[in-house]
């Protein structure tokens, strides 16, 4: 089963936040196990964004989680936002796609 993980922070340093973001994207190149992933800005919360980042599973979810290169990346945003993140963590139950 598809897994989606929601994961939900504020910042005033989204361009610092990017730009390590972006490295990270680059450094593992070939090495990841997400599938997809968006970056998206709240419209009624100020510096309040949520990254969605799909897997196939759970189970490769927290694999990528327990990675030591995860979790050394997971701190260095953290240093970028105004507090704690906060994780959905959700079972895809369905999925339609939509193109009319």
């Amino acid at each position: 089963m598809s897994f989606i993980q929601i994961i939900e922070y504020k910042t005033t340093r989204i361009d610092e936040f990017n730009a390590l973001l972006d490295n990270w994207v680059e450094k593992n190149a070939g090495n990841r196990i997400a599938t997809r992933s968006l970056q998206t800005r709240d419209r009624d919360q100020e510096n309040v964004y949520l990254n969605i980042v799909e897997f196939p599973s759970y189970e490769q979810a927290m694999e990528n989680s327990d990675r030591p290169e995860t979790t050394e990346f997971a701190a260095r945003l953290a240093t970028l936002c105004d507090g704690p993140p906060v994780f959905r963590n959700l079972d895809v139950l369905n999925e339609w796609t939509f193109k009319d």
